[in-house]
């Protein structure tokens, strides 16, 4: 008997009715806006953890339960994603942490394709950042509903107003604040709740280790005990009142307003609210386009897309974990289903809920969830599954790399590990791994987005598979797509070289804008097509 014969098999109806409950977001946001402490604020709310720490990677300080590589702890920063998974009220929450760093944009894209909703996290004093309004592209691009947090409001920051401006301006939203804060930047005593016009008051707890009490206020009871604070918010309040700015469940989820919180998630100020706001207004999972754009609907069988691939999570088994969004139909772990790539079945033995480093084996999940399939070597990023109804669903673009540099093995005997631990990265995405005539297989060049993904790279080579490399870097800036016809005219052509990528796929690589204007001006007719993700993020 076979393991998904012995799973008792889910009712009808099952995978609508779970998939109402779910709410899957990311949190988007430039480098030390507060993301990573904002995730693990989340989960204490939710009670999973039972106290926080600042992220700083500093001695004596613990990281976030999300952030688990080496690199990470150091340096106080998201490079991998976590997927975080935990019942709220009588939802389930599947929060999916993001690197936020630029140079790993690409991992964020990723997981952007997995989500329904997105958090976009400003810090109060910085305003819009260059790396968020990235992100908010993509996400305007996927038409992804996004949900505006105002973070480090309990530091010295930008007028509440301003920054209101702010957001209308850069993306096109207007914003439609939920909350309204009582005192300035630096001075949080707590939040107006513009729905019922009372006063909701933190206390600061030692650390910010657990959640920050609040007390409810009546309208007056806040003008007895703030006086002008309060009589101030309550002004600015109505301010937007009268410019229309109120919340909007349609215009919300088409794209138009964006609702808007303010919080200090290192203090747990505002975060109790943000989880219930994701609960009330983040749509829950939908029926998902196919390739050809047809909607797989949740009630078809079951069907999912690999969206990241990730090993080195467990350090004493090596193991390979690829993360799946399930997209309609109940999973049972032990189902053998098709893998849509290569037709040949794929058996659901080691699956997975990750939270952070820890793990728990799940049986069951619905459309919506993140289930990461333990060692699924077959399996790469933008894969998809299938039972019954065969569907594909679009492929993940791959960005246009910018950074390049030829790595070799340091010790020639390692040339086993050497070469397993490259292919391994390449099916990751960490890297781009490109072949070059020019160089051999033993030194293969690789592509990255952004340059410490280079430090990532050798990091885990030398620690994760043994096999300390050397990494050269080369003076490429420009990747464009090309084709055989056109290879010898890149060739011949300065400051210039053609790869291939692993999936055959040619590119010709440039030092500058320059040498690629000057090849196109020459051979008008030559083909030189550039990524399509470069335009998106």
């Amino acid at each position: 008997m076979t393991a998904a014969a012995s799973t008792p098999s889910a009712p009808a109806g099952t995978a609508v009715e779970e998939a109402a409950r779910r709410r899957t977001f990311a949190v988007i946001s430039h480098p030390d806006a507060g993301k990573s402490t904002l995730t693990e604020a989340l989960a204490l709310h939710a009670r999973v953890i039972g106290s926080a720490g600042a992220v700083h990677g500093k001695a004596g300080r613990r990281g976030t339960v999300s952030d688990w590589m080496d690199m990470e702890k150091d340096r106080g920063i998201s490079i991998t994603s976590a997927a975080l998974q935990f019942g709220y009220r009588d939802a389930v929450v599947n929060l999916l942490d993001t690197p936020g760093h630029a140079d790993f944009s690409e991992d964020t894209y990723r997981v952007l394709t997995a989500v329904d909703a997105a958090v976009m996290l400003v810090d109060a004093a910085k305003g819009l950042e260059a790396q968020t309004m990235k992100l908010f592209a993509v996400c305007k691009h996927r038409g992804i509903p996004i949900l505006t947090v105002i973070n480090k409001w309990d530091r010295p920051g930008k007028d509440a107003l301003e920054l209101m401006d702010e957001i209308a301006e850069s993306t096109g939203l207007t914003p439609t604040p939920l909350t309204w804060p009582v005192g300035i930047a630096g001075d949080f005593r707590g939040v107006l709740d513009r729905r019922s016009g009372d006063f909701r008051r933190f206390t600061r707890t030692a650390g910010g280790a657990t959640i920050a009490p609040e007390e409810l206020l009546s309208a007056d009871a806040a003008a007895a005990q703030e006086g002008d604070v309060w009589i101030q918010a309550q002004e600015e309040a109505e301010l937007l009142t009268e410019s229309g700015q109120n919340h909007d469940q349609e215009s919300f989820l088409g794209g138009i307003s964006t609702p808007v919180l303010f919080a200090s998630a290192v203090s747990n100020f505002g975060v109790g609210a943000l989880l219930d706001t994701l609960v009330d207004l983040a749509p829950p999972p939908a029926g998902r386009p196919d390739a050809e754009g047809v909607v797989r609907d949740l009630a078809a069988p079951f069907s999912a897309f690999v969206f990241k691939v990730q090993s080195g999570m467990d350090a004493a088994h090596r193991d390979r974990l690829a993360y799946i969004r399930i997209c309609s139909g109940v999973f049972e772990r032990g189902m053998v289903v098709t893998h849509g790539r290569t037709k040949r079945p794929f058996a659901t033995k080691y699956a997975q809920q990750v939270f952070g480093r820890d793990r728990e084996v799940v049986d069951l999940a619905y459309p919506g969830d993140v289930v990461g399939l333990v060692n699924a070597n077959a399996l790469g990023v933008g894969d998809s599954l299938y039972s019954e109804k065969p569907v594909n669903f679009p492929p993940l673009t791959t960005f246009a790399p910018e950074h390049f540099g030829v790595v070799r093995s340091k010790d020639t005997a390692k040339h086993k590990q050497f070469r397993k631990g490259i292919e391994q990265l390449d099916s990751e995405g960490v890297v781009q791994v490109l072949r070059s005539d020019r160089r051999g297989d033993g030194s293969p060049v690789l592509a990255v987005v952004g340059p410490m993904q280079f430090e990532v790279a050798t990091h885990r080579m030398e620690h994760e598979f043994n096999a300390a490399v050397h990494l050269d870097r080369l003076p490429y800036s420009i990747a464009m797509r090309t084709d055989e016809a056109s290879v010898p005219l890149v060739t011949a052509s300065g400051g210039t070289e053609v790869v291939q990528r692993s999936n055959g796929e040619l590119l010709a690589l440039f030092t500058d804008k320059w040498a690629l204007r000057m090849l196109q001006q020459r051979h008008p007719t030559i083909t030189l097509e550039p990524l399509v993700a470069a335009q998106l993020a």
